[in-house]
């Protein structure tokens, strides 16, 4: 890969994590809420389960953007994983959405595969 082309593959998801922390925060008490609305996560449960999300976002972004390392992208591959099997028991229907919140997390999955295989070995 290029490496302008890494330098903006990387840029791009740090802007997705930081900026998907700060959405989920924004949107606490409207979007971020009704996503959990309906599930089996306990309602006094929503607010901790948005923090948490936004929390651990805002981690990996800060992560990205401080390390190029392969740990890192290790790192938001386990969340994405993780983030996708919450949201599938959760929320199955979001597979069928129009936008693919779910369906979008196999190309970034890809991408963090690729960053991590041409990131030099430096732990």
């Amino acid at each position: 890969m290029n490496p302008s082309h890494r330098r903006w593959a990387r840029a791009s998801l740090i802007a997705l994590w930081l900026g998907t922390a700060v959405v989920s925060l924004l949107g606490w008490q409207g979007v971020s809420r009704e996503l959990l609305t309906g599930t089996l996560l306990p309602p006094a449960w929503h607010g901790a389960a948005i923090a948490a999300g936004s929390a651990a976002d805002a981690l990996l972004g800060l992560a990205l953007w401080r390390w190029d390392r392969p740990w890192v992208y290790r790192a938001c591959l386990a969340l994405v994983g993780l983030m996708t099997l919450v949201a599938t028991v959760l929320q199955p229907a979001l597979w069928l959405h129009p936008l693919g919140p779910l369906g979008k997390n196999l190309p970034i999955a890809a991408l963090l595969l690729i960053l991590q295989d041409l990131t030099p070995r430096h732990e």
